[in-house]
């Protein structure tokens, strides 16, 4: 059965919706990758035609022009949208099924130092200036980010679960957050008492406070225009902004702060599987990369402290 590569993208992308409950951004970024691939073969291959060979020619053309993880994140695309196709009965087989991924060099999280932690939210969280600011509101707008930034850090929240968070997601009472996490799955998360000081402070004094169904976090605009939800680039750019202004030297962007989280939660004791429920990993496999982490703070940790980690030789010499 004949298909256009739009009306199958179409369907595509509700089936993604509606039955994977994936983000409008990871729908996009799958369309996108089928959306290449077409562009790669002749005009008349239609998505029920396209042959193994085409597809192994297409991701041999990455090789060398995007990193090995945007190839395979494109594989894993391509695979989702042939099996969709598969199982709507317009193709016999997945063409790209068996072709293997390239090979993912390993690298770890980075974690952003304990110090510099503190030292971000200690500047996101001072007190607003006493003399008047030549901003009105610039004083909200530092509560607001302090809240934001503690939040980050204290929850281990993705930058997505985080703007997308409404005001009756916090129960002050309780002190916790609840979070829709990747594929529409909900987690409650636990928040540390500074973070809990801030969001309240926050709250007491955003606009629309009294909104259950409103953003939690809202940008500030001039004049009489309506405040909206803050996006993930909002998120990404106070946290570069504090942390610059907090003197913090390292880059700092909301997914470090998630890997801080979870590694310095690992070194003072707390178990993978607490960690695991945290971040909302579907895999324990997925949370044990901060075992190899932790491991590796803990040997710089007696590099430099351990008086048998010095070469003596060196400095006696």
């Amino acid at each position: 059965m004949r298909v256009s590569w739009s009306q199958a993208l179409v369907d595509f992308d509700d089936h993604l919706r509606a039955e994977r409950n994936l983000s409008a951004h990871t729908r996009r970024a799958y369309r996108s990758d089928v959306r290449q691939l077409a562009a790669s073969l002749p005009a008349e291959r239609g998505p029920e035609a396209v042959e193994v060979a085409e597809v192994r020619r297409w991701l041999a053309s990455l090789h060398g022009a995007v990193a090995p993880s945007t190839i395979g994140r494109k594989l894993a695309s391509i695979r989702t949208f042939f099996r969709f196709l598969v199982e709507q009965g317009l193709r016999a087989r997945d063409p790209s099924e068996g072709l293997p991924g390239p090979k993912q060099p390993r690298s770890l999280p980075r974690p952003v130092a304990v110090d510099d932690c503190e030292r971000l939210l200690a500047h996101a969280g001072r007190p607003p200036d006493a003399e008047p600011a030549s901003d009105p509101r610039a004083p909200l707008r530092q509560r607001r980010n302090a809240a934001l930034c503690e939040l980050l850090y204290g929850g281990g929240l993705r930058v997505g679960e985080l703007v997308s968070l409404d005001v009756r997601d916090w129960d002050a009472r309780r002190g916790e957050v609840r979070v829709r996490g990747k594929g529409g799955k909900e987690r409650v998360v636990p928040v540390p008492e500074l973070a809990r000081r801030s969001l309240e402070t926050w709250l007491s004094e955003r606009p629309s406070a009294g909104l259950l169904a409103a953003p939690l976090f809202v940008s500030l605009p001039r004049g009489r225009a309506a405040p909206r939800r803050l996006t993930a680039r909002d998120a990404r750019r106070i946290v570069r902004a504090e942390a610059l202004a907090a003197g913090v030297v390292d880059p700092v962007h909301p997914h470090r702060l998630r890997h801080s989280f979870a590694t310095h939660l690992l070194d003072m004791g707390m178990g993978l599987r607490d960690i695991q429920e945290l971040l909302g990993h579907a895999s324990l496999s997925t949370t044990q990369k901060y075992t190899a982490v932790s491991v590796e703070h803990l040997r710089q940790v007696y590099d430099t402290a351990h008086p048998r980690a010095r070469d003596e030789g060196a400095e006696n010499g």
